[in-house]
C-alpha cells in the first residue's frame, strides 16, 4: 500500500493546508519520464518518515486550476508545506540525498 495519497482541488484545503505534519506535494503527470523516476524515492521518504512527514501527490492533467494556482510551469515540482504555508519548492527528479538534504534545510526533522 503506498504511504502517498492523491489530492484534487476539493481535499487540498483539508489535507495540505490543514496538515498537522510538514507536507511535500509532488505536482506530476503520467507521461512524465522525470516524475516516473522521482515516484519511488518520494514513496521511500515517506514510508521512512510517516511521522514526521507527509507526501501527496496531484496531477497536473486532472487538476489544472491546482498546478495554475501554484505556477507549476515543469514536472515534477515538488512544494513544500508547514502550517499550511509553502516554504520552499524544488524542480526536477533529484536524487534521494539531495531531497532528504532540502527536506531538513527547510527544517523537516527527518
Amino acid at each position: 500500500m503506498s504511504n502517498i495519497s492523491s489530492v484534487g482541488k476539493d481535499e487540498f484545503q483539508h489535507e495540505v493546508l490543514e496538515s498537522p505534519l510538514p507536507i511535500v506535494v509532488d505536482f506530476w503527470a503520467e507521461w512524465c519520464g522525470p516524475c516516473k523516476m522521482l515516484a519511488p524515492i518520494m514513496e521511500d521518504i515517506a514510508a521512512a518518515n510517516q511521522k514526521k512527514l507527509k507526501v501527496v501527490k496531484i496531477n497536473i492533467d486532472e487538476e489544472p486550476e491546482l498546478s495554475e494556482q501554484f505556477e507549476v510551469m515543469t514536472i515534477p515540482t515538488l512544494m513544500l508545506f508547514n502550517n499550511g504555508i509553502l516554504v520552499d519548492t524544488k524542480v526536477g527528479a533529484l536524487p534521494r540525498h539531495m531531497l532528504e538534504s532540502w527536506l531538513k534545510q527547510q527544517g523537516v526533522n527527518l
